[in-house]
C-alpha cells in the first residue's frame, strides 16, 4: 500500500500541490473552505504534514509500536504484560530503539492506530499481542506492509512473522499431574473467550480430560481479573460436585481463587488443589505458595523484539517456537482427601 503524498491530496481535492502545501502549513493563498477540504482529505487518507520531512528523507523512526486492547487497570495488575514489556524494552534499548505503547478499547481502534503510525512514520514496525482466531489486524497489517511480529500462534498469522509457545502441551502437563495425584473433578477458570491462546487451552483441556475419563471437567470463562476469578471460583466451589482441583489461566485469578477457598473454609491443598498459569513472584509470596506453569517471559518479549528489528532491517523472518511453559509444583497441590 503506497504512502499518501501531497500529490494524492491535490488530485482528490482538485487543486495544485502548492495549494495543498499552503493549506497544510497554515499559510495564506487558499480560501478557508478549500483549506478545510484539504485538511479533511489529508486526515481521511492518513497523511500527516509533520511527517513530510521524514518521509522525504527516508529516515527511520527508531521506534516500534505496541497497541494493547486491554483495560489499563488489568495491565497494571497482571505481571505477564509487565514482564513481556520489560523483555522488549531490554532488547530495544540495546539497539537505541524506543517503544511506543498505546492502550486501545477495541480491535478497530487498534487497526486505526496502526494506520496512523504508518501514515505518520511514527514506528518502523509493530508487535501484535492477543491474537484472535479470525483476527482482522492480520489482513490490515499485510495491506499496509508495515513490518509486524505476532506474539502468539501457531497459525492464524497470515504472512506475518510470529513468536509462539505451545500452550496446549503445557496445559496437558498440568492436568496429567493433577490426575496422577488422584484428582477426578478438575475445573479451569479460563481467560478471555475468542483469544487464540484461550481457545487452544480450552480445546487441550477438554481433550486431556476426555482421555483421562474425567466426567466433571469444566471450563469457566473469565477476564484475567481477580474480581472475576473470585466470582468464578465461588460458583465452582458452591456446586454439589465441587472440583477438588482448579487450574487458572493467570496468577492473579489463582491468588483470588486461593482467597475465596480460604474464605469458604476450605484448606488448600487438602480440600482444593490450585495451579496458576504464568508463574510470578506473586505465586511464591502467598500461603501456601502456588504450583504454577512458568516460562521466561522477559526472554519471550526479547525474542519477539529481536525478530521484529531483523524484519525492519530487511532480513527474512518466519515463525519461531519459544520454550513451552513447565510446571513447578509447590504447596498448593496435593492428593485429594479420601472422603471427597
Amino acid at each position: 500500500m503506497k504512502r499518501p503524498t501531497i500529490a494524492d491530496i491535490a488530485r482528490r481535492a482538485g487543486v495544485s500541490k502548492g495549494a495543498v502545501s499552503y493549506a497544510l502549513n497554515g499559510q495564506p493563498g487558499v480560501s478557508e473552505a478549500t483549506r478545510q477540504r484539504i485538511l479533511a482529505i489529508a486526515q481521511e487518507i492518513g497523511f500527516n504534514p509533520n511527517s513530510a520531512a521524514r518521509a522525504l528523507s527516508g529516515a527511520t523512526a527508531n521506534a516500534i509500536g505496541l497497541a494493547l486492547c486491554r483495560p489499563a487497570r488489568i495491565l497494571g495488575v497482571e505481571p505477564f504484560f509487565m514482564e513481556l514489556i520489560s523483555g522488549v524494552e531490554a532488547e530495544l534499548s540495546a539497539r537505541s530503539y524506543a517503544l511506543t505503547l498505546q492502550i486501545v478499547s477495541e480491535q478497530e481502534t487498534e487497526i486505526a492506530v496502526y494506520r496512523r503510525w504508518w501514515g505518520e512514520r511514527r514506528v518502523d514496525g509493530v508487535l501484535v499481542c492477543d491474537l484472535r482466531v479470525d483476527d482482522r489486524r492480520v489482513a490490515a497489517l499485510e495491506e499496509l506492509q508495515l513490518p509486524a511480529v505476532v506474539i502468539g500462534g501457531p497459525g492464524h498469522t497470515g504472512g506475518l512473522a510470529s513468536v509462539w509457545s505451545d500452550d496446549a502441551a503445557a496445559l496437558v502437563e498440568a492436568v496429567e499431574y493433577l490426575v496422577a495425584l488422584g484428582h477426578r473433578r478438575i475445573a479451569r477458570v479460563g481467560g478471555l473467550p475468542g483469544l487464540l491462546h484461550t481457545e487452544r487451552r480450552t480445546d487441550a483441556f477438554a481433550a486431556v480430560c476426555g482421555r483421562a475419563g474425567l466426567e466433571h471437567a469444566v471450563t469457566v470463562p473469565s477476564d484475567y481479573t481477580g474480581e472475576e476469578g473470585a466470582r468464578a471460583t465461588r460458583r465452582l466451589l458452591s456446586a454439589a460436585d465441587r472440583p477438588t482441583a482448579i487450574l487458572y489461566d493467570n496468577d492473579v485469578m489463582a491468588i483470588a481463587g486461593l482467597s475465596v477457598a480460604q474464605e469458604m473454609g476450605l484448606a488448600v491443598p487438602a480440600d482444593l488443589s490450585i495451579v496458576a498459569w504464568d508463574d510470578s513472584p506473586l505465586c511464591q509470596l502467598v500461603h501456601p505458595p502456588l504450583t504454577a506453569l512458568g516460562r521466561d517471559i522477559p526472554a519471550y518479549g526479547a525474542h519477539a523484539a529481536r525478530r521484529l528489528l531483523a524484519l525492519v532491517a530487511g532480513g527474512p523472518v518466519g515463525t519461531y517456537q519459544d520454550e513451552t511453559a513447565h510446571l513447578t509444583p509447590r504447596g498448593s497441590t496435593a492428593p485429594p482427601r479420601p472422603s471427597i
